[in-house]
């Protein structure tokens, strides 16, 4: 690598001033951001995002799904790009950084290499997946599973919202149903930069995170139908309660991800009841249920351990209950060789640094289905995400960025 390439920094304070910037496109009171996918906030960051791109030199397309690609050409474009990017949407109660950061933190890369006047010998393309959070439309993850071909384009598009709005007239209504067939952009590789969203780097004192495997991901609806009856007058004997029975359920799915502890967690995280009333034993209740795990067996014993429990908890309770797998996402292994520049990138910048799992799910996890992939963690205070206290340093930021940028320049190669 030239001597110009090799000691190239990111502007640390440019890449905190489009960190903020983009904050105020849904700011909310508490310091967060509430900018679901699709919606006007959405809107306004993809306009914002689109114009700095252009104004980088980037050749901007949209696909079918939404998705934005910026394309920098190399010297060989005969060769597919290096991909790196994440996505712009938040949770409703989101923060400053989730996503955002791998985001504009690939476009700072970009103008970092227009400063310097570097040209890569193979092209990059920088990447906004649309709907990666799944808190309006189902799944998370979106569109990166749809580009892997786990969905077809108009299943998604026919996707609907808690108000019955489905992703293509989203889509419509702000302005960005692409022209691109969903997985018209190839890439080599694809490199993410996130935070951790968990406390592990922080507590370790570590600034990047090198991400070798992901948490494989069982999702489940699940419905329990006892019987209404008075809450004054029917015998504790003889009821029926499925708010009683949802609360074993909950404490055999954590019992039961405890076993595989530290490398499984369980949670039931939602849980409504059907015309609740204060004098009313709940006759029906619908809830979900998210296991994780690395390990593939792991996540045959939680799904195993969880049906088991709840058919002796129904049976003894006379209960009926219901329990749909809705989505199993397997674990990533990423691709070594993308894991090995990340490292080395680290290494190189003189960071310190440690192998680590992700907990969450990413877009690089579904794009490794099907090319390299890879992710840079850096720490977030507490551990926080999904909500409006997360917070990251600038230079944790900037340390993420570095080995983001340094990482794509060993795999595209700087032209002589």
């Amino acid at each position: 690598m030239n001597p110009v390439a090799s000691n190239l920094q990111i502007d640390s304070a440019r890449l905190w001033g489009t960190i903020h910037e983009t904050a105020k496109f849904g700011a909310t009171p508490k310091g967060g951001v509430r900018r679901l996918t699709l919606g006007p906030e959405d809107k306004q960051v993809r306009d914002w995002f689109r114009r700095e791109c252009e104004a980088a030199g980037l050749e901007v397309h949209v696909d079918a799904l939404g998705s934005m690609f910026g394309l920098r050409k190399g010297r060989d474009m005969s060769k597919p790009p290096i991909g790196l990017g994440s996505h712009l949407d938040t949770q409703p109660t989101g923060g400053k950084f989730d996503g955002v950061l791998g985001t504009l933190a690939a476009l700072e890369v970009v103008r970092t290499l227009n400063d310097a006047g570097i040209e890569t010998e193979i092209p990059i393309c920088i990447a906004n997946w649309t709907n990666e959070e799944g808190s309006r439309f189902a799944p998370a993850m979106m569109a990166s599973a749809a580009y892997v071909g786990d969905f077809t384009t108009d299943d998604i598009l026919s996707r609907k919202d808690a108000e019955g709005v489905t992703v293509a007239e989203a889509l419509d209504a702000i302005g960005y149903r692409g022209d691109r067939p969903v997985g018209f952009q190839k890439f080599s590789g694809f490199v993410e930069l996130h935070i951790e969203q968990g406390p592990i780097l922080e507590a370790e004192g570590k600034t990047i995170g090198v991400v070798d495997s992901g948490q494989g991901v069982l999702w489940y609806d699940g419905k329990i139908t006892g019987f209404e009856s008075h809450a004054g007058t029917t015998p504790m004997p003889l009821r029926r309660d499925a708010l009683a029975t949802l609360s074993e359920i909950v404490l055999a799915m954590e019992t039961t991800a405890r076993q595989y502890g530290p490398k499984a967690v369980g949670t039931i995280g939602e849980a409504v009841i059907a015309n609740p009333s204060r004098n009313v034993i709940p006759g029906e209740i619908a809830f979900t249920v998210d296991c994780r795990s690395a390990d593939a067996a792991i996540m045959d014993a939680l799904d195993a351990g969880l049906r088991a429990a709840i058919k002796e908890i129904s049976a003894r309770r006379k209960v009926d209950v219901k329990l749909d797998l809705v989505w199993r996402k397997p674990p990533t292994h990423f691709d070594p060789k993308l894991v090995n520049a990340v490292e080395e990138a680290a290494k190189k910048l003189g960071f310190p640094h440690r192998r680590i799992t992700s907990g969450a799910g990413h877009d690089a996890c579904n794009l490794n289905t099907k090319i390299p992939a890879a992710m840079v963690f850096v720490p977030c205070k507490d551990g926080v995400s999904h909500n409006e206290l997360e917070d990251a340093t600038q230079a944790d930021c900037s340390a993420g960025a570095n080995v983001l940028m340094h990482t794509v320049l060993a795999l595209a190669g700087v032209a002589s």
